[in-house]
């Protein structure tokens, strides 16, 4: 019984997450793109926003690319240049925990301000809500890893992820054997992580799509405003 749960939550239940993340960004995109918006309060405890939104942006994108490529890089990448299993382990943490807490202070300001400010509580829907809340908790899971990482520092845990997150890629339900065993706190991380995925396209976190990065390398221009005589008509 339990080999048939942990093959359909970490075998099966990536495939569907994804498969709405992806279908449902794209649907949502095509027919509500008036509710394509990340949905700012800004105007109200516009200090807090700034500080909470800087510092939750800066630590989730570092713990975004860690997770992307530190679970997606196959394992000879790593050993061609040298970096041992636990090697990596460490920097995961060290890198990790410091991007962790960094996301912690300013998910916390963000989620205080939702929740404590009676006009920005009036004002917010129970998605804005609930998804700062699934991120949360998420964020703390994660940083609760780093006490199991810590009693494996040989990195052959990480190993087993990466193994996983590989082999779910290239459409291999039965990875899901290499987490069977993983500490009960990985495995709600990366339940809840999943879960995220799969609500994605039903939050205000969308507006990540839209992110507007080609502004980087877009050429400057200039708005000039001419004066034109006016031009009579003929008599």
């Amino acid at each position: 019984m339990l080999d048939y749960i942990n093959y359909a939550v970490f075998g099966w239940y990536p495939y569907l997450a994804l498969t709405v993340f992806l279908l449902g960004s794209l649907v949502r995109f095509d027919r509500e793109q008036y509710s394509w918006r990340s949905g700012s309060s800004q105007l109200l405890r516009r200090r807090q926003l700034m500080w909470g939104s800087n510092l939750f942006h800066v630590g989730i994108l570092v713990i975004f690319l860690g997770h992307f490529f530190g679970l997606l890089t196959p394992i000879w990448v790593f050993d061609t240049i040298g970096i041992s299993h636990g090697a990596k382990q460490m920097m995961a943490i060290v890198v990790g925990g410091v991007a962790g807490i960094v996301c912690f202070v300013g998910l916390t300001m963000l989620l205080h301000r939702r929740l404590f400010d009676p006009r920005i509580r009036r004002t917010s829907s129970f998605g804005d809500i609930a998804i700062l809340i699934l991120l949360y908790a998420q964020l703390i899971l994660g940083l609760l890893t780093i006490t199991v990482s810590l009693q494996h520092l040989d990195g052959e845990e990480m190993v087993k992820f990466m193994f996983w997150a590989q082999g779910i890629l290239t459409l291999q339900p039965s990875a899901s054997q290499y987490v069977a065993d993983a500490a009960p706190i990985f495995r709600a991380h990366l339940f809840l992580g999943l879960t995220i995925f799969l609500v994605f396209p039903f939050t205000r976190l969308v507006h990540i799509w839209s992110a507007p990065v080609w502004y980087l390398g877009r050429q400057g221009y200039q708005i000039v405003r001419t004066t034109r005589r006016g031009v009579h008509p003929a008599e």
